[in-house]
């Protein structure tokens, strides 16, 4: 029977239904707007210390103490090293010089030399291939978040190959069988047939969907604007700040290299796109701007609630199921957090 053929069903479900948009696109809007914000408060600079005993900030930022002092050491080695230099040079007789020591060609040329790329690609595919034994529940794929917090910037073929790893997922294609017995039960993509034939359309046209929003969205865009579509998992702050953070990456997203957070064009681009697309393959009757709109909608809601259940999901999985999905990662990070001593932070990321 169909969902809208019960007698006085279509005003209460109609005005349900519109009320319940109107909540999630201001919802949606009030993050959009938010995002970039959030984005240039998590990149603006730390405060420093300028001579003074008192600290600017009411949370000692230990990492970046710790890098201090290392900074600091290293000029007293390079003082030191000028010293002796200028000892030697002293004690030789007149008309013999030591030339002093040369700095490094990376720095003399400002060029990365090719090893450097080399281990950071290679230290890519490493975390590629942890982050595609992720799943959760050891069924649903979860080959697109990062637990790390040293995690190194993707190629655009990495990006590529890793969307593509999760539309070709078993799981994948199961979520569209899901999908397409939801919508053959409620009837309301009339445009498809009934029964076998149109089962297996509205599968296709679910797997499409899913399929266009993760490779232009989750690859192609990102490797043509130097933007990681990876989900980096915050795990520590108020329930709050997390749960804004992690809908909030909808939005926003880290650029290559630099590290720093930007408006996430690919992932919304890549919604559009995939929902335009979507009028190629559906039923004229269902096709036109509006299933763009729709479409697009959904795979960005969907993107925001997969953040945001991908972030607490850790914590979960170690109350109720006594597994640590992230294999001690957050309790690595914690530790270097308490313990500046154990943690090593970035020379370019203080």
């Amino acid at each position: 029977m169909n969902f809208w053929s019960f007698p006085g069903s279509i005003p209460a479900y109609w005005s349900f239904l519109v009320k319940t948009a109107r909540i999630w696109l201001l919802t949606m809007a009030a993050i959009a707007m938010t995002a970039p914000l959030a984005a240039q408060e998590i990149n603006a600079p730390e405060p420093r210390w300028r001579g003074t005993a008192t600290v600017e900030t009411s949370v000692v930022n230990w990492p970046r103490l710790a890098w201090v002092a290392e900074e600091a050491e290293k000029d007293a080695a390079a003082q030191g090293t000028a010293d002796e230099v200028a000892q030697q040079a002293a004690q030789q007789p007149t008309g013999q010089t030591t030339s002093a020591p040369q700095a490094p060609l990376a720095q003399q040329t400002g060029v990365l030399p090719a090893a450097q790329d080399d281990t950071q690609h290679n230290k890519a595919e490493e975390q590629i291939k942890e982050q595609e034994h992720q799943r959760v529940l050891g069924l649903l794929p979860s080959f697109n978040v990062s637990y790390r917090s040293d995690a190194v910037s993707l190629t655009g073929w990495q990006k590529i190959r890793l969307a593509f790893r999760t539309t070709v997922d078993p799981v994948t294609f199961g979520v569209a069988f899901v999908v397409a017995g939801y919508h053959e039960g409620a009837n309301d993509l009339s445009g498809f047939p009934w029964g076998v034939k149109g089962y297996g359309e509205r599968a296709a046209a679910a797997y499409l969907d899913s399929f266009d929003g993760t490779m232009i969205g989750n690859g192609i865009l990102p490797a043509l604007l130097h933007q990681d579509p990876r989900f980096f998992r915050l795990g520590h702050g108020s329930v709050a700040h997390r749960l804004f953070y992690a809908a909030s990456t909808a939005f926003i997203c880290k650029h290559d290299n630099t590290g720093k957070w930007e408006p996430n064009y690919s992932n919304v681009m890549g919604n559009i796109a995939s929902g335009a697309i979507s009028n190629l393959y559906y039923p004229g009757s269902n096709s036109g701007i509006g299933l763009t709109i729709s479409n697009g909608l959904i795979q960005t809601a969907a993107g925001a609630f997969g953040g945001v259940f991908q972030e607490f999901w850790p914590d979960i999985s170690r109350k109720l199921l006594h597994k640590d999905p992230t294999h001690g990662l957050d309790a690595a990070q914690a530790s270097a957090t308490v313990n500046p001593a154990a943690s090593q932070p970035r020379a370019d990321k203080p």
